[in-house]
């Protein structure tokens, strides 16, 4: 069996994606192989209509805590597919399955795998999406060191990111499997959005599995940093209305307007929202549920596995 997950075309790692072969080749030891005709599609928004494309050689597919966004079309699923469970009630109501589907993203596993040594090393720390890092890395990493923040790169090594946000104690992320490992890791966090790109939808269906509400932040677009390709064409249009009615208010202005000011500006409003925002973090009991139940649901997985199931 053949573990699946989203490959950047650039090469580039992202943190929610190279979750999937540290997590899963420690609590699957033994499972996966190169052998393609099997696949099991782990964390990521992957449920959409390209991924029978990307696994057209496939005979059976085993999903577990994936989510559906980006792209325009649903997955065609047949006998073919095992789903044990997804990330939370927008995927299970889009694919029309019952709400018992609906567990959480399989990140919040990293709680049982990882544990945080030492203290406290900042008060706050920010953690963009990764197109936004591919582009703006240095501006950010110079914008967090002028306020005193922490500033976590989702391209860095596994271990590296969740030392980092262990070591945080409120985390103001733009990359949702940032706040995802910061929740499991009992790391409080805001959601903050710089750019279209964003893809609300699948906060919302996220948030929906720990009974949170999606307040995100938003910071005045860095039109000079992000090209076209990093500002959210893949965005849901109810977003992009979003992000310009927000565009229309006085106090926010382009940073092309702003000139040299813009880092400034920036800086100043993570200062404010790191100050204002209401830090989100689930309920410690609820949390344990979810990992049992993520944890039944793989015992699950395992069992089919033996038995043959995926041969």
């Amino acid at each position: 069996m053949k573990l699946f997950y989203y490959s950047r075309p650039d090469g580039m790692s992202n943190f929610g994606d190279s979750l999937n072969p540290w997590l899963w080749n420690q609590l699957l030891p033994g499972v996966f192989d190169e052998d393609e005709k099997t696949v099991f599609v782990g964390i990521g928004t992957l449920l959409n209509n390209l991924l029978i494309k990307r696994l057209s050689n496939v005979r059976k597919i085993a999903i577990f805590s994936s989510g559906i966004g980006y792209e325009k079309g649903l997955p065609n699923i047949d006998n073919s597919w095992t789903i044990y469970c997804v990330r939370g009630l927008l995927s299970a109501q889009k694919l029309g399955l019952p709400a018992k589907f609906a567990v959480a993203d399989g990140a919040i596993l990293v709680r049982r795998l990882f544990k945080p040594t030492g203290g406290k090393t900042n008060r706050f720390a920010f953690m963009p999406h990764v197109h936004h890092a591919n582009y703006g890395s240095e501006f950010w990493k110079l914008t967090c060191e002028q306020i005193g923040f922490g500033y976590i790169d989702p391209r860095w090594p596994i271990e590296q990111v969740l030392s980092a946000i262990s070591q945080t104690e409120v985390l103001l992320a733009e990359a949702m499997h940032g706040a995802i490992v910061a929740d499991a890791l009992r790391v409080p966090w805001i959601s903050i959005v710089t750019s279209s790109r964003i893809l609300r939808f699948k906060w919302l269906d996220w948030c929906s599995s720990i009974n949170a509400e999606y307040q995100p932040s938003y910071i005045a677009p860095l039109s000079h940093l992000y090209p076209p390709a990093a500002r959210g064409i893949r965005s849901s249009l109810k977003a992009t209305r979003h992000w310009v009615n927000w565009l229309k208010q006085d106090k926010f202005r382009s940073l092309n307007e702003i000139g040299s000011s813009q880092q400034t500006m920036i800086a100043m409003q993570l200062v404010n929202i790191a100050k204002t925002a209401h830090p989100t973090l689930s309920n410690e009991y609820q949390l344990n549920q979810l990992t049992l139940e993520l944890e039944e649901r793989l015992d699950k997985f395992r069992d089919n596995v033996t038995a043959g199931k995926y041969h």
